[in-house]
């Protein structure tokens, strides 16, 4: 119980102080820094699978499988912003 109240806190904490980033950014910065960001989405997947992998407990497996769902929709996402992004700077036929 004590592990999962750990990992519960650590889950509302980053969910909170994600909210609070994102919602700060200005839109017109925001494709910019999606692009930018990949990689650190790219390190969040890499967590989450280890945090998956764990099996500490059923809770923590379940919220480490969610967070790989999550952190894999956030970089397929943000790669089609970054490609959406660069055709809009291509030459047009």
């Amino acid at each position: 119980m004590e592990i999962f109240i750990g990992c519960l806190t650590i889950f509302v904490l980053a969910v909170y102080v994600g909210f609070e980033v994102i919602t700060k950014v200005p839109p017109i910065l925001h494709t910019p820094l999606m692009s930018g960001s990949n990689a650190i989405s790219g390190i969040t997947l890499i967590g989450a699978l280890i945090a998956a992998g764990a099996e500490e407990t059923t809770a923590a497996s379940i919220l480490g499988f969610a967070a790989v769902v999550f952190a894999t929709i956030n970089v397929v996402g943000g790669f089609m912003v970054t490609h959406r992004m660069l055709r809009m700077f291509q030459k047009k036929k």
